[in-house]
């Protein structure tokens, strides 16, 4: 059942409100967190089940491993650190401040809010849910839509583990999702596209709500000239195909430095590795991913049916391709050129692009040309050409000869920058982006600042020892 727009305020007051009277203190950070991990963990089966539904078919596998795993060690390590993070750190004044002494402090902001998507709907909504807690403060969640089984899942499960008032969860379309971002949240987490990424700043503009934006784009992978196509294309087969290619930092097209006889060789290869994970794709209890609605799977075609109207060859690498059950075959597209739409939109389904560049140079030219990507993925076995790469681009994250990974590792900062995102989170970068860091300085009975007063004439000596 949707949430009425005219509940969203109140609720956001009845959290701020419960929040003020009593911040969470470490114990209850640690004990939130505990809770929540065991609930989490012992209805696994049940999230799997309401993800997989919700799809149509996922992979338990992949729904485990993507959205059961990812969260139950983000919470560990939020646990482990907690303690650490939470303590004042020390920091100098310099001289003349002496004797006045400084620190910092990481505070909470109050209420956070989350709008999650769709493509990992427990992942995505948890673990900035989880970091939000960890900082000590109330969450707002607002759950995709267009997973309604996996959002009642979530509903459910942090009803058991949070009072109201402390954690709350909102339910609906569009209009509800643009009403809560224009709440005045003291933070704000959006994961989904760069169009709707930009609505939500707007939206959270008048507030002057701190935003963390998590989108998407175009993420290249670069396989250089040293490395065998072949042994690139199985971690570029995990990468794109993991949950159907629904993933933000899947690679969304591959720069192959070389010729047309190293491209056939990833073709192969790419082919060899979609029939050993998935055969014919004609078994429904396969480990392949459905596309996620009706709406989604028009959308793909209509990327394929664009490149062949302008001559592309366009290479679907399983027989089956099913618009009832919602199965996309793996496609690759060859030599696209610029004008085709699979180059120019993030494409977030199983269609992958393959060109061949003439050089490293190119590659990265070609990079740099268009927006900044959420995720860059280089294969060679050279360090030169890897740190080539890394000094002449920038991207949000980078895994170096494989792909996806880095965002499973938890001290590293995952997030975007321009249009793939602002802001990051993951362990202590989230920590800190959901908390304020509060300068403080103690000063003692007596110091020197109790000169610095008018007539300046008649300090002038101490002024100028200050300003030598």
């Amino acid at each position: 059942m949707d949430t009425p727009v005219a509940e969203l305020r109140p609720t956001l007051d009845r959290l701020r409100s419960a929040w003020q009277a009593g911040k969470p203190d470490a114990a209850q950070r640690r004990d939130d967190l505990l809770r929540l991990r065991g609930a989490l963990k012992r209805r696994l089966p049940e999230m799997a089940d309401a993800i997989a539904s919700d799809f149509g078919h996922r992979s338990r596998h992949e729904s485990l491993v993507a959205d059961g795993m990812t969260v139950l060690t983000e919470i560990d390590h939020l646990r482990t650190h907690l303690k650490r993070w939470m303590k004042p750190r020390r920091v100098g004044t310099g001289w003349r401040f002496w004797p006045a002494r400084a620190e910092v402090r990481s505070e909470p902001v109050g209420v956070v809010g989350v709008i999650s998507p769709w493509n990992y709907p427990v992942n995505l909504a948890l673990i900035p849910l989880a970091t939000a807690i960890a900082a000590g403060n109330h969450v707002f969640l607002k759950p995709s839509e267009h997973t309604p089984r996996a959002a009642a899942f979530l509903h459910s499960l942090l009803d058991e583990v949070f009072p109201a008032d402390r954690v709350a969860v909102a339910s609906g379309d569009a209009d509800v999702a643009a009403a809560f971002a224009a709440l005045p949240f003291d933070h704000l987490v959006f994961t989904g596209s760069t169009s709707v990424g930009r609505k939500v700043m707007a939206a959270a503009a008048p507030h002057l709500t701190p935003l963390t934006l998590e989108l998407g784009g175009k993420s290249p992978a670069i396989v250089c000239a040293d490395i065998d196509p072949a042994r690139a294309a199985a971690r570029l087969a995990t990468g794109k195909w993991f949950n159907g290619g629904q993933t933000c930092i899947a690679p969304d097209y591959v720069l192959l430095v070389g010729n047309a006889a190293r491209r056939d060789a990833l073709v192969q290869a790419l082919r060899d590795e979609v029939s050993a994970r998935y055969g014919t794709l004609s078994d429904d209890a396969s480990d392949y991913t459905r596309i996620i609605n009706d709406a989604q799977f028009a959308r793909l075609d209509g990327h394929l049916d664009d490149a062949r109207q302008r001559g592309v060859d366009t290479l679907p690498l399983a027989p089956v391709h099913d618009r009832a059950r919602r199965i996309f075959a793996p496609t690759l597209v060859l030599e696209p050129g610029d004008d085709a739409t699979v180059m120019q939109e993030e494409i977030f389904g199983p269609i992958l692009p393959i060109r061949t560049v003439a050089s490293l140079d190119e590659a990265i030219a070609f990079i740099n040309a268009r927006d900044r990507p959420l995720a860059l993925y280089p294969f060679s076995r050279d360090r030169a050409s890897i740190e080539a790469i890394l000094r002449n681009t920038l991207a949000g994250g980078v895994t170096v000869n494989d792909t996806l990974l880095h965002f499973g590792i938890n001290a590293l900062p995952f997030g975007g920058i321009g249009a793939s995102g602002m802001g990051a989170y993951h362990g202590r970068a989230g920590f800190d982006a959901m908390s304020k860091a509060l300068p403080i300085l103690w000063q003692p009975r007596r110091a020197g600042s109790d000169l610095l007063k008018p007539p300046y004439a008649k300090v002038q000596r101490f002024i100028d020892f200050l300003v030598r």
